[in-house]
């Protein structure tokens, strides 16, 4: 699986519309058959941050993506939205999805 993560520090006037401005290509990435999700959060620290957390199945899949259309489109146009060059932190680990946070106490662990 390909897991990446993106911080984008959005210019003030774009961060509340942010979501809307860049929901078409949410959704087409979100449809792409390799994509196992494609999730954002705002900071609640700090309201022009914007964090993505996105994740493919393979190298085949994660390749697809960047050669699809809606990603050539939205790396031509979002940047226009951008206080200055998005962050990211891309790695294949070998699983096929989210693991369990073991250190976490859980109350059926306590009976």
């Amino acid at each position: 699986m390909i897991t990446i993560t993106v911080k984008w520090d959005v210019k003030p006037e774009y961060a509340d519309d942010f979501m809307s401005l860049t929901q078409e290509f949410t959704d087409a990435c979100r449809a792409e058959p390799g994509c196992l999700w494609f999730d954002w959060s705002r900071s609640v620290e700090n309201p022009n941050e914007y964090i993505l957390i996105e994740a493919y199945k393979d190298g085949e899949a994660g390749s697809a993506h960047v050669n699809s259309e809606h990603f050539k489109k939205a790396m031509k146009e979002q940047g226009q939205y951008a206080a200055n060059r998005p962050k990211v932190i891309s790695y294949e680990i070998p699983q096929d999805g989210w693991s369990d946070l073991g250190e976490i106490e859980m109350p059926e662990d306590r009976s």
